[in-house]
């Protein structure tokens, strides 16, 4: 669902992270950039391109957390039939089957709040840019 940055978007938006500055505030992109830094592996967060270009760091991190998104989901998926061939006891496959479960809601909520603050460094590129 598309939109539009109104101030103060973030606060009505319950997925806009707490780690992330209110759109406009002073130093608002780098509190976006260094929050969007710890979804990335350390090896892109570190990348000059990435560095100077808030929004392409953004991009990167949304295709990131879906890949974690799916990732997880595949795990939760196969759990039940792969792990009792790893020898384990049924409460671990248990409180594992739990653990993925969880994993999957919280990616889902970061992917939601990775696209939220993307969204919105689009928007701040596009207005700077005209």
């Amino acid at each position: 669902m598309p939109m539009s940055l109104t101030y103060p978007y973030p606060r009505a938006n319950p997925d806009w992270p707490c780690q992330v500055k209110i759109p406009g505030s002073y130093d608002w992109e780098r509190s976006a950039a260094k929050w969007l830094r710890e979804l990335v592996p350390a090896r892109y967060a570190g990348y000059p391109t990435l560095i100077r270009h808030p929004v392409l760091l953004a991009r990167h991190a949304e295709i990131q957390v879906q890949q974690e998104v799916r990732v997880a989901r595949t795990a939760l998926q196969t759990a039940r039939a792969e792990l009792p061939r790893l020898g384990l006891p049924e409460s671990v496959i248990e409180h594992t089957i739990k653990l993925y479960a969880a994993e999957v809601l919280q990616l889902q909520h970061i992917a939601r709040s990775v696209r939220a603050v993307s969204q919105a460094l689009a928007e701040h590129q596009l207005r700077r840019a005209a």
